[in-house]
């Protein structure tokens, strides 16, 4: 996997929206970047819905929160809307940026994982947690890292 201290690889996919999103966009914000296996599962859901809460506290810290997983935009849009997502939702629906980012599959290689990624505002990566179990830790412990961080 990516190691912290890297620049985080650039990459383009489909919003929810249809638009193009290029990581390199946001450069000058920092940016939290989630993997996740898929929408409307309980622990993806109770992940994106805690980010949903802590979203605010995500801007006011300076941050851009982004998901990804490999559901089309289609299933993007469904969870966007059921859930009120402030958040981008991405469509990796080849797993290019999942692979790109060296995110590893998790229970004996039959689900995507769940990693997510620190990025400061110079495009460096500041932190790395990777547990498919404690799916509302990858908001709180982002949150800790983005507060240790230069606004």
């Amino acid at each position: 996997m990516l190691q912290v201290g890297q620049p985080a690889p650039d990459f383009t996919l489909k919003t929810t929206t249809g638009e193009t999103f290029r990581l390199s966009e946001l450069r000058g914000r920092h940016v939290v970047l989630y993997f996740y296996p898929k929408d409307d599962t309980p622990g993806c859901t109770a992940e994106a819905c805690s980010f949903r809460d802590q979203y605010e506290d995500f801007q006011d810290l300076g941050a851009e929160v982004v998901g990804i997983s490999s559901d089309s935009e289609k299933s993007h849009q469904k969870f966007t809307a059921k859930h009120n997502l402030p958040f981008q939702l991405l469509a990796d629906e080849k797993g290019e940026v999942r692979k790109l980012y060296e995110v590893p599959r998790a229970l004996l290689g039959l689900l995507p994982g769940r990693v997510t990624f620190v990025i400061d505002k110079k495009g460096v990566i500041q932190y790395i947690f990777n547990s498919l179990s404690g799916a509302t830790d990858h908001v709180s412990n982002a949150k800790k890292v983005l507060a240790g961080l230069p606004a």
